[in-house]
């Protein structure tokens, strides 16, 4: 038998002082990236579990910029939670609110995520930034990231990566939208938030391919409910052409439908409705037509892929997209069959300020 290998191999052989490797394997003192690269690479060399299997085997669950209750991530936790405990791992729960200004390396993360001795990998969920993944880059913590609610400019291929297809639940939602003879079907969101921006691209291809105006009503609201209610009165205000008003998310048709309430517009006798990700469909009268999306395979899918990362941090970068489904209930009304598609029409869009 060989004679076991210790961390003092690992300095030897990276040429390292055992203070440097000890930093390391704990995550909780500065070293360069280039001594961690060094020093984790030997040790896989060596065929030495750096973290060793005695440490505590914890994810940490970082849900960015949203309220603890969200109903979306919340579903998200509960199938990372799952996945967790399926697998002999615990999962710590984290609320981390952050701005994407902040420079990667002035962003002060929970001390919790600093500590490798204790969590040995996250979960990206909520809303997060390029800076949070530079960040935690930077400290070699392995991480997989929900792709729907980055913000702004990334690199998606750097990263483990699950999607929800939401542009493709957008296209077949319009579509079944106009195979029930609409034509003038308006988008409610804020394509800053990249949910909304996804929603809108699948929704404009459907409208274009169909020769018909994309119309475009939008609100600069981090408060989806808010967003459906502004932009629907900024609609029919207006009086623009109105057949059915496709909201970005299901809170935002909440909106939707209280705005066409206040104006004594009826859904679906008089406007149709849907919307995107079935997190409230029911609870709303009528019951609403959506696209169902699987936040619990999301956080299932992240979790693996951690999970994953933390056995062979070789790994290629891990993409998983979950697909969609179209649920159709009570909120929309067919017209007649004898409207016909142009094709002719131009592409338009209709911004409201915020502080319309």
């Amino acid at each position: 038998m060989g004679t076991k290998r210790t961390m003092r191999d690992v300095a030897e052989a990276a040429h390292v002082s055992l203070t440097a490797v000890s930093r390391v394997a704990n995550g909780t003192g500065a070293v360069s990236l280039e001594v961690q690269e060094r020093v984790e690479k030997t040790a896989q060399k060596l065929g030495i579990d750096l973290i060793g299997n005695n440490r505590p085997k914890i994810v940490a669950f970082v849900l960015s910029n949203r309220d603890m209750l969200h109903p979306f991530h919340s579903r998200v936790l509960l199938g990372a939670q799952n996945h967790c405990a399926a697998h002999g791992w615990d999962m710590l729960f984290l609320s981390f609110d952050y701005s994407s200004r902040v420079p990667w390396n002035k962003l002060h993360l929970p001390l919790i995520l600093q500590r490798r001795d204790i969590v040995r990998a996250a979960i990206l969920a909520g809303t997060n930034s390029q800076n949070l993944l530079d960040s935690l880059t930077r400290r070699r913590l392995p991480f997989a990231v929900y792709g729907n609610s980055v913000l702004g400019e990334w690199q998606p291929d750097s990263y483990d990566v699950v999607w929800t297809d939401n542009i493709a639940g957008a296209y077949e939602i319009t579509r079944y939208l106009q195979s029930i003879g609409h034509r003038d079907v308006w988008f409610v969101g804020n394509r800053q938030l990249p949910w909304f921006a996804r929603c809108c691209s699948g929704y404009c291809r459907a409208m274009e391919e169909a020769g018909l105006l994309c119309r475009i009503a939008e609100q600069h609201s981090g408060k989806p409910e808010e967003i459906g209610y502004l932009a629907t009165k900024s609609i029919l205000a207006r009086h623009e052409p109105l057949s059915a008003i496709y909201a970005g998310t299901d809170a935002t048709a909440r909106g939707v439908y209280k705005a066409l309430k206040d104006c004594g517009v009826r859904v679906p006798e008089e406007v149709s409705v849907v919307g995107q990700d079935d997190t409230e469909s029911v609870g709303l009268h009528p019951p609403l037509t959506t696209v169902r999306e699987f936040p619990e395979q999301v956080g299932n899918y992240l979790t693996e892929m951690v999970l994953k990362r933390i056995a062979r941090s070789d790994l290629v970068r891990q993409h998983v997209t979950i697909p969609t489904e179209l649920v159709k209930r009570e909120s929309c009304r067919p017209l007649s069959s004898d409207i016909q598609v142009t094709g002719q029409e131009q592409s338009h869009e209709m911004q409201s300020s915020p502080d319309a």
